[in-house]
């Protein structure tokens, strides 16, 4: 879970008065009674699992000073605030030198701590989205430097750990806005190549005459207007990695000479009389479902296949809602620096939960522009809820019915619903019927005929089963307003058992 703090005393008392406060600020907590235990949960957790320590220096057994040598062994950098009911001078220096950020005095005020706590987190916010811009820039990227705490991330990251290991060619989907030049970079970072040129290419934002050109180059007078040689991405990637954007998008001739650059390690520029060999690692990335491309035409499938070796998809922000507090300290740190008011340090309580409430269609880009409209807004030291008055006029619209047409959930190029016209099995009814008379349903019981509650998987597949026909078996529609991905929409209908019509489900779902 994003947003934890660890806090670790021996005195009951004191744990519980400092998880009240902490839980108060908005702060998810845990807790530990002594300094072995504080290292335990740290070396059993993922780097991530923790953003602030708040450390008492005083304990039998493990005291604070040893947590924080043991912090220092297992490379742990998380932000450290000691506790003390000594606030002497050398206490104090013996602290600092031995990693802690900050330290109070007991008993402390519930301000002091907010202002402390807020104070600690915004630094290390602020000094992790400088390491990963660097890092960025220079091609050394991390999957420690990818917000990655949910679950559904971390296995995301463990495959990309896995692929970047070998020459494998990658194929990274996921819809718009979800990171997948990020992971990429991640991937590039994580590889025996990191040191070398990672060259990206955006196949949808080429014009089409110039997409050979661009990515296999020409040679002087090859056409008219080449004047001089000109060397393509292919061979700009050589010894790094080539990352293709929205691959779906390319052309069918230019699929050929791909498809010919990845069995022969060599491209063709134009106008040359030899082939040009290349060594590079082919990263590509889709929002499409290339696999319904290749039933439309508009994609080889022995391109498909030459691509798809090491899949990866990159779950919604909506199948990973609990990263949203980490997401919005670190864009907030961020555009805090960029814009030069480096004075506002935290969201409040009542802003995270709005934002952790939204459903976000745009993903991880949306909330970005999100949180860089909020800090431009704020007025104050800390984001509040009419700092993002257009999420709140979101939900106050969609509250009573209607969803508004904003820049902020409108659906992204390549998130459209599916208009295939698909239907489930039994009754069929038109959408548009279905929004206007919902009394045609039986909506969900909560419980059963003897008067007990249902069981979960129960209510759910009644909840599912009531979209699909809703919706006239439009799964893309389905699962965005159930607030879930498509894979796990489609994942959910086959452990439910729920039976729709085979043409609803995408191909890549039929083989599980």
């Amino acid at each position: 879970m994003a947003g934890k703090i660890l806090i670790v005393d021996d005195d009951p008392v004191q744990r519980r008065l400092l998880d009240a406060m902490i839980s108060k600020f908005g702060y998810r907590t845990v807790l530990a009674e002594s300094g072995d235990q504080a290292i335990t949960l740290l070396s059993q957790n993922e780097k991530s699992a923790f953003q602030l320590i708040l450390l008492d220096l005083v304990m039998p057994g493990l005291d604070g000073f040893g947590v924080l040598e043991k912090m220092r062994e297992m490379q742990i950098k998380i932000p450290v605030i000691v506790q003390t009911a000594k606030a002497g001078i050398d206490t104090v220096v013996n602290a600092v030198r031995g990693g802690a950020h900050d330290f109070i005095v007991k008993p402390v005020s519930p301000e002091r701590l907010k202002i402390t706590v807020e104070n600690a987190l915004s630094l290390g916010a602020m000094k992790a989205e400088v390491t990963r811009i660097r890092n960025s820039a220079s091609g050394r990227l991390k999957f420690d430097d990818i917000i990655s705490s949910s679950a559904n991330m971390q296995r995301v990251v463990a495959m990309g750990e896995k692929a970047a290991r070998s020459n494998i060619p990658i194929l990274i989907e996921g819809e718009s806005g979800v990171g997948k030049e990020l992971f990429a970079r991640a991937i590039q970072g994580s590889s025996k190549r990191a040191k070398n040129n990672f060259i990206t290419v955006n196949c949808g934002a080429m014009p089409e005459n110039l997409i050979e050109s661009v990515l296999f180059g020409h040679e002087k007078g090859a056409f008219t207007g080449a004047t001089d040689r000109h060397i393509g991405k292919f061979e700009e990637a050589n010894g790094g990695t080539l990352f293709l954007d929205e691959v779906g998008e390319l052309p069918l001739n230019t699929q050929v000479k791909l498809l010919r650059a990845l069995q022969e390690g060599e491209v063709d520029p134009i106008g040359a009389k030899r082939p040009v060999k290349t060594d590079f690692r082919l990263i590509s990335a889709t929002n499409r479902t290339l696999l319904e491309e290749i039933e439309k035409g508009n994609f080889r499938e022995d391109l498909y296949y030459r691509l798809s070796v090491f899949p990866i998809v990159i779950p919604s922000l909506a199948e990973r809602m609990e990263e949203i507090p980490e997401l919005a300290r670190h864009f907030l740190a961020r555009f805090a620096m960029e814009e030069g008011r480096t004075h506002i340090k935290s969201i409040n309580a009542e802003a995270m939960q709005l934002l952790s409430a939204n459903k976000w269609p745009g993903n991880i880009r949306q909330l970005e522009n999100t949180i860089f409209r909020a800090v431009v807004l704020c007025e104050g030291n800390e984001l509040v809820p009419d700092d993002f008055p257009q999420i709140k006029l979101d939900r106050q619209t969609t509250r009573k019915g209607t969803v508004p047409a904003t820049s902020d959930n409108r659906v992204h190029s390549g998130d459209a619903p599916d208009t295939s016209g698909c239907v489930p099995s039994g009754k069929s009814v038109r959408n548009d019927e279905a929004m206007s008379q919902p009394e045609n349903f039986a909506l969900t019981n909560l419980t059963t005929e003897a008067g007990e509650i249902k069981e979960l998987d129960d209510i759910e597949a009644e909840m599912i089963r009531f979209a699909v026909e809703l919706y006239n078996g439009k799964l893309s529609e389905v699962a965005k307003r159930l607030g879930i991905g498509r894979s796990t929409l489609y994942r959910r209908l086959k452990e439910l058992g729920i039976e729709v019509e085979q043409s609803s489900v995408p191909a890549s779902s039929k083989t599980g």
